[in-house]
Parts: C-alpha cells; structure tokens; sequence
C-alpha cells in the first residue's frame, strides 16, 4: 500500500504539487490537471509537448513516480448523446505519456448521467469496451470511478457495467455515494451509502480516493470534512481493505479547498498546499490507527 493525492487539490503549478507530495514524505502523485510556467493549466494528457516535457524533467529530479493519469476521458463533463471521437483523442494522447512515465493506471468514467429515463446504456458499454480494449492493448489498467456518471448511479450499475466491459477496474472515491443518489431505488432517490457500495465492489477495486463529506439537505449537496469527520465511513473501509490484504495506491482528493467540478469553490495556492497537507497527515494517522488495531486484535 502507499499513499498518494491528486495534485492540483494542493495546488496548480507542477512545483506545488511536487513540494506537497514531498513534504509528505510520499513518493507517488496523482495527476490530473497542472500549470507549467508559461502554458495554460490543463489536465496532463491536454497540455502541451513542451510542457509535458518540463513536467517529467520536475518529476525525475525529485523522485516523484506518477501513478495515476485522472484523466478527463468520459468524465461527468461529455454526455453520451455527443460524438465519442473526443474521448478517443484523450485516449491516444494519454498512452504514449503514461507510458513514458510509467504510470499503468488511467481513470475514467462512463459518461454523464442523463436527466431523462433513456441512459443509452447500451452505447455507453460500446465506447468503454473500446477505450478499455486501447489502454488493455498498450499494457495499461484502465480503473472507472464512481463519480456523477452512468457507473456511479449505484453499486448495482456499477456490476452491471463490469460485466459488460471486460478487463474494466474501479477506483472507490469514499464520499462519492454521499452526494450521489441511489437510482437503483425507487423515486425519490435515497443518497446512497458509501458502506453498502464499497462491500458489493471491493473485489474490483484497483485504487481508492479519500474523500470525507456531510451531505446538506439545505443545500441539496455536500459539505466536505477532513477524513474520519464525515459520513465517508473513512476508518471503517480503509480497515476492511488494509484486512483483506490491500496493496494498492490511497489517493487523497480533500475537495476542503477546493472542489474540481464546482467553480464557485476557489482558493489560493497557499490555502491548497497547508489543507492538502493536513488532509495527508489526517489519512496517514488514521491508517496507523487501523494498523494498531489490527495488531492487537481490535480491528
């Protein structure tokens, strides 16, 4: 097991990023979107040559190995009624660098969910078992999160798109279910459980992100806590994996600072490095914890 966090929750430049990770003590980033001096901010299978190739020289000198591409392909932001080819694209950019940085792990979604009843599902397996079979074929491990897309919708869509999509992992975003409702349940949807989801998918999880949150019925959405301060049932999964053997990457994605998808949630670098920082060091106390536990039996 090792521990690691998507880099621009600690901050935007690559440098942010790498200081965060070290001043961890870790030796692992998740990538997602990065500034490099000089080029526009952008996920790193987007930004440019030049760039990219400022971003591996950084990592090479401070010994930091990516280990995950979060990649924008099918993510909650493409709807499935829109051309695929766009997807595709990311696809063939990401290879050819995840395997410069020998990264083997790529997250991907499946599409944002649609508002009316029709989720096209059938079109949905289509392009995932394509985008699966490029990163299978490059010797790469595509894992699909349980986000705001057509997967996350319940573990029961999850299964079913396992099944449909052969070779397919996950990566287990533990707050997700918060603020995501249940719609294999009948209307109105319940929230789902982060609990009840982990265990009916726990034998395909390949990476997983600590998230914490409260959901807020004023707001109809998320408040998001430390780790082990919220609903995210932190301790309790981590616990049942670390049990069971897992030996993977625990990736921290705090959203305390800043929320990706949202906006109108800013911060500065600053702020984002020190909660970044705090996050990991909350995670990795509460990981020795668990291993106290289960050293003396009460795990």
């Amino acid at each position: 097991m090792y521990f690691t966090g998507i880099g621009d929750e600690a901050g935007n430049t690559i440098d942010s990023q790498i200081k965060a990770i070290q001043t961890l003590g870790w030796h692992h980033l998740e990538a997602r979107n990065v500034e490099v001096l000089g080029y526009p901010k952008a996920n790193l299978h987007d930004i440019p040559e030049p760039a990219f190739n400022i971003v591996v020289g950084k990592l090479e000198e401070a010994g930091i190995q990516i280990c995950c591409f979060g990649s924008a392909i099918a993510n909650w932001g493409k709807k499935i009624n829109e051309p695929f080819e766009p997807s595709l694209e990311e696809a063939r950019r990401a290879i050819p660098r995840m395997q410069r940085l020998g990264t083997k792990l790529v997250r991907i979604m499946s599409f944002a969910v649609d508002e009316g009843e029709d989720q096209r599902a059938v079109e949905r397996f289509r392009r995932l078992r394509e985008v699966t079979a490029m990163f299978l074929d490059a010797g790469l491990q595509p894992a699909h999160e349980n986000c705001m897309n057509y997967g996350g919708m319940g573990w029961k869509y999850t299964l079913e798109m396992l099944s449909e999509v052969p070779g397919l992992k996950l990566v287990f975003d533990t707050a997700n279910p918060i603020f995501n409702a249940d719609r294999s349940q009948p209307k109105p949807w319940p929230n789902q459980n982060p609990w009840e989801f982990y265990t009916h998918v726990k034998a395909h999880i390949a990476h997983v992100h600590v998230k914490d949150a409260i959901w807020n019925p004023a707001k109809k959405d998320a408040d998001y806590t430390l780790p082990g301060e919220g609903h995210g049932q932190v301790h309790r999964i981590l616990s049942d994996l670390l049990g069971g053997g897992y030996d993977a990457g625990i990736s921290i994605e705090p959203h305390v600072a800043v929320v990706f998808h949202d906006a109108s949630v800013k911060s500065n670098d600053g702020h984002m490095f020190e909660t970044f920082v705090e996050y990991g060091k909350r995670l990795m106390g509460i990981v020795d914890e668990i291993k106290r536990e289960q050293s003396t039996g009460r795990g």
